[in-house]
């Protein structure tokens, strides 16, 4: 470990941490450009033949910027992406983005170092940066926005130039060391551990926005909220999410034991597609027979259709969900990990009124307000199971096989679980239970650091 993580875990002052030289290279999970052919026609994409941890070189940071030296992180289904280099690589996103100003060739690498969450302390701000100095504690909103373009000042997801933070540029979060744009940090919650905020802003904020946000489905009290895949990193955010706002969560889960985990999330209605019949992909009729199905069970548990359905599966159950929604209704995508072409009946659709809104990520007021959320006590962490990050490759291969509930956590430059708590009293009263209520279902592992080391550059 380099002299100036050795100084950020010891907790030294900023003036200390600012005079510490920054290292050449540091630790982190990356993907190589030589391996983009290394998956064979019709072969299976195991992640952890191209996630690799080793050293890489120490970027430079541009005025509007800061580097964090990252405690914790979290596997996003956007790793999975990045490292089976589908739908397509995310090199090429960065050959794009280099291509925008100078500061941004940076990212068109012969590495990218991934990751979409990060919680750390900052230790580099940029010549541009006015309310964060070194010292600060963090977390970093994937969203990564250009601040100079007109649409970005309505809503920072509209810029045609915002990206998501580790998958569409370099420098991500699992890593020791991360660059992440001003305009991307929250506040780190003071009563949660590295890991515990290292794995909320992106499904979190991404469930937020979905939910509750002016632009996406407007939930209000009694509504009935149909969430896919409930006990997964997002759906464990949105179930939080529609109890604190008055709402009915139905849950619906892969298998018989997810449904417990489910119900301490707060899942009035749980339903186990497995047990209920429903094809893994459309039987053909865009989702119309199956639909049909999952809406008789939800009625005879709630008695109503759904107001909104949070689907972010896409191919295996947007057509179902077009159905089962009522009339007038809204279904909200944010994703496609099962798929990107959808298909379903637009008869269910026009004919009813319904609507489909599409949601991505959430901009910085809306994360902001999903931390304050966190900080309340009224959203939890979802960590279930925490790897090291020589491990990150483990980590996302079971994100990838759905192996696992809620986030899967990655120890970066912290050295155990459990530190980053500057509030103890406030972590006492809130109890460490309801802070980790997926504990249970899957227990805590760390698995211990591997002595291989790959340098690059």
């Amino acid at each position: 470990m380099d002299e100036l993580a050795e100084a950020v875990i010891a907790g030294e002052s900023p003036d200390m941490i600012e005079r510490i030289p920054l290292p050449r290279a540091f630790p982190a999970a990356h993907v190589l450009k030589r391996d983009l052919g290394i998956f064979a026609d019709g072969e299976e994409r195991d992640v952890r033949r191209v996630i690799r941890y080793g050293e890489v070189p120490m970027p430079v940071i541009a005025p509007d910027e800061v580097l964090v030296a990252v405690m914790a992180s979290a596997i996003n289904y956007n790793t999975v992406w990045t490292a089976t280099f589908l739908p397509v690589p995310t090199f090429d996103a960065l050959r794009r983005f280099a291509r925008t100003d100078g500061f941004a060739a940076r990212h068109d690498l012969d590495h990218q170092v991934i990751g979409s969450d990060a919680s750390g302390v900052i230790v580099r701000v940029g010549s541009a940066v006015r309310r964060w100095r070194v010292g600060d504690h963090v977390m970093v909103n994937p969203a990564y926005i250009d601040d100079q373009e007109a649409a970005t000042h309505s809503d920072g997801m509209l810029g045609r130039e915002q990206r998501a933070w580790g998958y569409e540029t370099n420098f991500g979060g699992l890593a020791h060391y991360a660059v992440a744009r001003v305009s991307q940090l929250v506040p780190k919650p003071t009563h949660l551990t590295w890991e515990e905020a290292g794995g909320i802003t992106l499904c979190a904020g991404t469930a937020y926005r979905m939910l509750v946000g002016e632009r996406a489905g407007r939930m209000k009290q009694g509504d009935i909220v149909l969430i896919w895949g409930a006990v997964g990193g997002l759906g464990s955010f949105a179930v939080q999410m529609v109890r604190n706002g008055g709402g009915i969560p139905v849950g619906v889960v892969g298998s018989a034991d997810k449904v417990g985990p489910a119900r301490r999330l707060g899942c009035e209605v749980v339903i186990n597609r497995r047990s209920l019949g429903l094809p893994e992909e459309d039987l053909g009729d865009g989702g119309v027979t199956a639909g049909k199905i999952l809406g008789r069970a939800v009625r005879e548990q709630v008695g109503e259709d759904p107001h909104l359905v949070l689907d972010y599966l896409g191919q295996a159950t947007f057509g179902m969900s077009t159905v089962v929604v009522r009339r007038g209704g809204t279904v909200v995508t944010c994703g496609s990990s099962t798929g990107y072409l959808h298909g379903y009946d637009n008869r269910y659709l026009w004919m009813n009124l319904k609507r489909i809104v599409g949601s991505h990520s959430a901009n910085l007021q809306e994360a902001w307000e999903c931390a304050r959320l966190v900080r309340l006590g009224r959203i939890s962490p979802t960590l279930s199971a925490l790897y090291e990050l020589p491990d990150a490759g483990e980590a996302t291969r079971r994100v990838q096989c759905n192996d696992h509930v809620g986030k899967v956590g990655v120890l970066c430059m912290a050295p155990r679980a459990g530190l980053g708590v500057t509030d103890p009293v406030r972590r006492e009263e809130l109890g460490v239970a309801a802070l980790n209520p997926l504990r249970a279902a899957d227990e805590l592992v760390t698995v211990p650091r591997r002595s291989d080391h790959v340098v690059v550059g």
